[in-house]
C-alpha cells in the first residue's frame, strides 16, 4: 500500500502509432503514412448533425416499433445540433407524438412549423380525435379551414368520424355540406365515412339515401351499412343485405360476416338462416377466423343450439379470452340451466385458467349469471373469492352479479357491503337491492331505498316500479300504490307490462278487484303472467265465474297457461264449491298441458274438498299423494273439520300436524276452538293445557296503518307507538270503546264477548 502511496500519477502522453504499425502490409505501400492519435478517454463529444433522410428513418423506424425513447432521442439530437428539418421530418415527429399520445409536445412542433400543408393538419385532427379531445379536434379542423390551406378527403373524414363518435348529427350535417360544396360528394371515400357518421348519430334512413345513391358502393360502403343496421337493431335489414352482397358476387370479409351473425343473434328463431351462413363461411374458408367462430357460437348459443355451439367452440384452433367469454355466456342462455350445465360452465370456467387465459370482466360476469341461475352458491362463493383476488368486485357489472348472487344465498349484509362499495351505482344495483328486500319481507327497507333511489338523481327503469309495486301489494298499501302507478305513467313507464301485472297484484291485495281487473283490461299484449294473477285475484275474491271466464279467454287468446294459472282457477273452483269443475282442471294438468302439480296445488284440492264438507275424501287425497308429509295439506283439512265441527277426524289432523310443525301453536288454537264449537269443553281445555306445558303461545296477529309517509304495524295492547299516549287518541279510542259496549248486546239480553 505504501508504495502505491509513494507512486505519483504520469502524465498521459499523447503517442502516436502508423498504419504499418497496426496493419503490416505484404507489400510496400507508396503512399505517405497517416499518423492516428490515441483518444484519450471520457474525451467531450461534439456531434454534427445528419441530414433529413437519416432523422426521417430513425424516426419512422422507432415509430413503427414503438419505441418513444428512441424517437425522443433523435428529436434531442435535432436540437441540440441546432440542425433544421425540413416540412416531411417534421410531419414524421408530429405524426410520432400524435402515435405516442404525447399531443402537447406534437402541437409544439406543429405550432413551430413556419409553413404548414393539408397534410400537417389532418394529423392534428386524428391527433387529438386519438385521444377523445374531440372539441380540439374540431377547432383543428375549423382552423385548417379559416387558414386558406385547405381540407382534402382524408380530413373530411377525419371530422365526421368525431361527430359520428360524439352523437352530434346537426355537427356532422353542416360538414357534409362542405363535402357538398367542395365537390367531394361523390367520392366513394367520403360517401363511407357519411354512412359511418349517420349511423353511430341513429339516422340510418340517411345512411341508407346516401348507400343507394351511390354508384361506386365498395365493400367498405356494404360494411358500413350494415354495421350502421346493426347498431340500430335493424335485424331483418341486416340479412337482406347480406343476401344481395352474395347475390352481386362481392366478397365477405370476417367483419360482415360477423355483424350478419350479431343480427341472427339477436333476432332469436332464425337457426335455419344461420346455418346457412355457417355453410358460406366453411365454403369460402373463414371457418376457422377467430372472430367469425366466436360469431358463430354465440349465434347458436342464441338460437338454443347448444350443441352446435360446442362443435363451433371445439373446432376453434386458437380460442382467447374473447372465445370462452362467448362460450360461457352461451350458457347462460339456455333457459332449462340446471346445476349439471352450471358445472360444465365452470369446468369450462376453470380450463381456461389451465390455459393461461386471465379472465376479465365479462367472464365473471357471466359465471356469476350461472351460479345464479343454477343455484350453485357454493361455487359461486369460490368464484367470490377469485374476484376478490382479482380486485374486480368494484366494477359496476360484476358488483351486479355478486349483489344478486348474495340476496340470493340470504346473505343481504354482503350485499349491501357490495352496494355501497360499488364505484358506478346502476340502476340494475339499486333494482337488485330493492328486489332482495321485498324478497325477504323487509318491505320498509325497500321504501327507504327506492327512496334514496329517487333522490339520487337515477333514471328509474320499470323492473324497480314493478318491485315497489310488488311491496306496496304485500303490505297492501293501497296509496303509496296509486302515487307509484302515477310517477308510471308521468315517466313512461306505466305501458310495460311487468308494471301492469304488478298493478294488479298491488290491487287485487289491496281489496280493490274493480281496479285490478281495469289495469288488466288496459295492457296491450298481456303474458302469461298478466292472464295468472288476475285469474288468482277474482279468485281469491269470491269472482270464481269471472276467473274462469277470463281462463277461458286466456286460452282463446292462444297463451298456454302454467302453475300459476292452474292455481288460480283452482282457487276459484274451491270458493265457488265446484268440486267437479276443479277436479277435472286438477286433471287436465298433466293430461292437456303437461305441467307437474305442486303442493300448493294439492293444497287447494284438499281446501276444495274439505270447504265442501267431504273431509274423509280430503283426508284419503292427502294420504295418497306425495304430499304426505307437507303440514299445508293438514292445516287445509282442520280448517274444513273445524267448519263442520268433526272432532275425530280434526283430532287426527292436528296430531299429524302437531308432529310436522311441533313448534307452531296454530294446529293447537284449530283443535281447541273444534272441540269448544263442538261442546266438548273437557277436551278444549285439555288442548290448552297441553299448548300451555309445551311452552307455546299464540301468535298475536298484526295490523297496519298507512298514514302519510309512514306505514305503522302493530298488535293488540301495543302502545310502541310514538303517539299511542296522545291525548286526542286516547280520548277518540275510549269513545268507540263506549260506544261498541252500549250496541254489543245480542236481543236475548245477554253482552256479546268482544
Amino acid at each position: 500500500m505504501a508504495m502505491w502511496a509513494e507512486t505519483k500519477p504520469q502524465t498521459l502522453l499523447k503517442t502516436t502509432v502508423t498504419l504499418s504499425t497496426l496493419f503490416p502490409p505484404k507489400q510496400p505501400i507508396n503512399r505517405s503514412i497517416t499518423k492516428i492519435p490515441i483518444i484519450p478517454p471520457n474525451p467531450p463529444t461534439i456531434s454534427s448533425p445528419f441530414n433529413d433522410a437519416v432523422y426521417t428513418k430513425i424516426i419512422q423506424h422507432s415509430t413503427k416499433a414503438g419505441s418513444p425513447t428512441l424517437t425522443k432521442l433523435a428529436h434531442s439530437h435535432i436540437i441540440k445540433t441546432g440542425f433544421k428539418p425540413c416540412l416531411f421530418l417534421k410531419k414524421n415527429l408530429i405524426n410520432m407524438y400524435c402515435k405516442f399520445g404525447e399531443i402537447g409536445d406534437a402541437r409544439k412542433v406543429f405550432d413551430e412549423m413556419s409553413k404548414r400543408d393539408t397534410t400537417s393538419w389532418n394529423m392534428m385532427v386524428s391527433g387529438y380525435a386519438g385521444l377523445e379531445m374531440w372539441d380540439d379536434a374540431m377547432g383543428a379542423f375549423g382552423e385548417a379551414r379559416r387558414c386558406g390551406v385547405g381540407v382534402d378527403k382524408f380530413g373530411y373524414s377525419i371530422a365526421l368520424s368525431v361527430c359520428g363518435r360524439r352523437g352530434e348529427v346537426g355537427v356532422g350535417m353542416a360538414v357534409h355540406g362542405l363535402v357538398v360544396l367542395e365537390g367531394l360528394g361523390g367520392k366513394v371515400f367520403l360517401v363511407n365515412s357519411l354512412i359511418d357518421m349517420y349511423s353511430k348519430c341513429g339516422r340510418v334512413d340517411k345512411a341508407k339515401v346516401l348507400f343507394e345513391r351511390c354508384e361506386e358502393a365498395d365493400a367498405v360502403s356494404w360494411n358500413s351499412m350494415i354495421a350502421g343496421y346493426v347498431r340500430v337493431e335493424c335485424h331483418g335489414e341486416v340479412l337482406e343485405l347480406f343476401v344481395r352482397m352474395c347475390q352481386r358476387g362481392l366478397g365477405l370479409s370476417s367483419y360482415a360476416l360477423g355483424n350478419v351473425l350479431k343480427s341472427c343473434s339477436s333476432l332469436g328463431n332464425c337457426l335455419d338462416f344461420g346455418k346457412m351462413i355457417h355453410g358460406r363461411i366453411e365454403k369460402i374458408g373463414l371457418d376457422l377466423d377467430l372472430v367469425v367462430a366466436t360469431a358463430l357460437l354465440d349465434m347458436y348459443a342464441n338460437n338454443g343450439d347448444f350443441n352446435g355451439a360446442i362443435r363451433v367452440f371445439k373446432l376453434v384452433p386458437d380460442r382467447n379470452v374473447v372465445t370462452y367469454n362467448a362460450m360461457i355466456n352461451g350458457f347462460t342462455h339456455d333457459d332449462s340451466l340446471c346445476a349439471e350445465l352450471g358445472e360444465e360452465a365452470l369446468a369450462l370456467f376453470f380450463e381456461m385458467q389451465k390455459q393461461g387465459i386471465s379472465p376479465t370482466v365479462c367472464t365473471f360476469s357471466s359465471i356469476l349469471k350461472i351460479c345464479i341461475a343454477a343455484e350453485a352458491f357454493d361455487y359461486g362463493n369460490q368464484i367470490h373469492a377469485q374476484i376478490i383476488k382479482n380486485d374486480m368486485q368494484s366494477d359496476e357489472f360484476i358488483a351486479n352479479g355478486l349483489i344478486d348472487l348474495c340476496c340470493l344465498s340470504d346473505s343481504l349484509d354482503d350485499a349491501l357491503r357490495y352496494f355501497n362499495f360499488a364505484s358506478n351505482i346502476d340502476v340494475v344495483s339499486w333494482t337488485s337491492m330493492i328486489t332482495a328486500y321485498v324478497r325477504r319481507g323487509q318491505y320498509e327497507k325497500a321504501s327507504t331505498m327506492f327512496l334514496e333511489a329517487l333522490a339520487s338523481g337515477i333514471r328509474l327503469d320499470e323492473f324497480m316500479i314493478s318491485s315497489m309495486l310488488t311491496s306496496c301489494a304485500c303490505m297492501s298499501a293501497a296509496k303509496t300504490g296509486e302515487q307509484l302507478q302515477g310517477y308510471s305513467l308521468k315517466s313512461g313507464l306505466g305501458s310495460f307490462t311487468a308494471v301492469k301485472n304488478a298493478q294488479v297484484c298491488m290491487y287485487a291485495e289491496s281489496g280493490d278487484i274493480d281496479s285490478a281487473n281495469l289495469s288488466f283490461n288496459e295492457i296491450t299484449n298481456p303474458n302469461v303472467m298478466s292472464w295468472s294473477v288476475t285469474i288468482r285475484a277474482n279468485a281469491r275474491y269470491g269472482c270464481a265465474n269471472e276467473a274462469l271466464q277470463l281462463f277461458d279467454s286466456m286460452k282463446s287468446s292462444e297463451i298456454s297457461p302454467n302453475e300459476i294459472t292452474f292455481l288460480g282457477v283452482l282457487t276459484a273452483c274451491s270458493h265457488a264449491g265446484l268440486i267437479d269443475e276443479g277436479l277435472r282442471y286438477f286433471d287436465s294438468m298433466m293430461r292437456n298441458y303437461g305441467i307437474t302439480p305442486n303442493v300448493k296445488h294439492y293444497a287447494c284440492i284438499t281446501d276444495m274438498l274439505s270447504r265442501a264438507g267431504r273431509l274423509a275424501e280430503a283426508e284419503n287425497f292427502i294420504l295418497t299423494s306425495k304430499f304426505i308429509d307437507e303440514p299445508v295439506l293438514w292445516r287445509a283439512l282442520l280448517g274444513g273439520c273445524r267448519v263442520y265441527k268433526d272432532g275425530t277426524l280434526g283430532g287426527r289432523a292436528a296430531k299429524r300436524l302437531m308432529e310436522l310443525e311441533p313448534e307452531a301453536s296454530s294446529p293447537y288454537v284449530l283443535l281447541h276452538n273444534i272441540y269448544a264449537d263442538s261442546g266438548a269443553s273437557h277436551l278444549a281445555t285439555d288442548v290448552r293445557d297441553l299448548m300451555t306445558n309445551r311452552g307455546l303461545r299464540k301468535e298475536p296477529g298484526l295490523s297496519s296503518i298507512e298514514a302519510g309517509k309512514l306505514f305503522d304495524c302493530f298488535d293488540a295492547g301495543d302502545i310502541s307507538h310514538s303517539k299511542t299516549r296522545e291525548d286526542d287518541l286516547l280520548n277518540k279510542i275510549s269513545e268507540m270503546r263506549h260506544v261498541s259496549e252500549g250496541c254489543a248486546y245480542h236481543s236475548s239480553g245477554r253482552r256479546a264477548q268482544l
